[in-house]
Parts: C-alpha cells; structure tokens; sequence
C-alpha cells in the first residue's frame, strides 16, 4: 500500500489521552512554581537573604526546590495568600467609603436628607422648614458638614 497513512491508525486514543494528561500536569507545575516564586517575594517573616536563597535554589533545581519548599513552608502559604487579600479587600473598602464621602470628607445630600428626614419625623422642624432645608441640600448650597 502506497497509499496516504492516517493520524488515527499513527496516534491512538489512549495515546492523544496521556498527551494532554501530560500537557495539563506541565500546566499544573507551572501555576506550582509560580505561586511559590509569588509567595517567597509576598513573605515578609523572610529576610532578603533566604528571599534570595529560595528563589535560587527554586530557579536551578525548580523540581527539588519547589517541593522542599512546599513541604518546608507549605502549610502558611494559604494563610498567607488569605492575609494579603484581605489587606487588599480592606484597602479597597476604604477607598470606596472616603470616594463615597466626597472630597473633604464631606457627608453626602442623600445623608444629609435622610437626617433632615429623622429631624422632622421627631417633629423637631415643621413641614416648611423641611421643605426649604430640603432645597438647600438639593441646590448643593446647604450646610454640609
């Protein structure tokens, strides 16, 4: 037979199988020894020294060096993955209530009516005096503290 060969008859199933099974366990090393390199720069319990001593001993003998780290200083790595996002969560949170005050630290309109609102349902200010209150916060030219 001088005819064309197929991929099939050249490449089995079992053997497309362990290909990718091959190809993903790289991809799993990768997302590894990443996340290692991430968490000996992150660590701050680490001296530069042994920050400088772990990325070396990671970069030549990556297999060696990111198991003896992970079974050396494993067991914090989610801990210490969990502290920086909650340190990033709480920054962000911050930023949104001083963004959400305004420049100055200035209370919003919508506080300010909500306490003008409380004033009047006290029957601390009549309806009239809610009423032009409640236009000074509107025009912006109330008394925002």
């Amino acid at each position: 037979m001088t005819g064309m060969t197929y991929l099939a008859y050249d490449y089995p199933l079992l053997s497309a199988l362990l290909t990718m099974l091959v190809f993903f366990l790289w991809i799993m090393w990768f997302i590894l020894l990443f996340r290692v390199i991430v968490d000996i720069v992150r660590d701050d319990s680490l001296s530069g020294w042994a920050k400088t001593g772990w990325m070396v001993f990671t970069i030549v003998l990556p297999f060696l060096g990111v198991f003896v780290y992970v079974i050396a200083r494993g067991r914090n790595m989610g801990s210490r993955e969990l502290a920086q996002a909650r340190a990033q969560q709480e920054a962000l949170d911050s930023y949104i209530r001083e963004t959400a005050k305004g420049a100055g630290g200035r209370t919003g309109s919508v506080d300010e009516l909500a306490r003008l609102s409380e004033i009047k349902a006290r029957g601390d200010i009549s309806d009239d005096e809610f009423r032009r209150a409640k236009e000074l916060v509107l025009s912006g030219h109330g008394d925002r503290s």
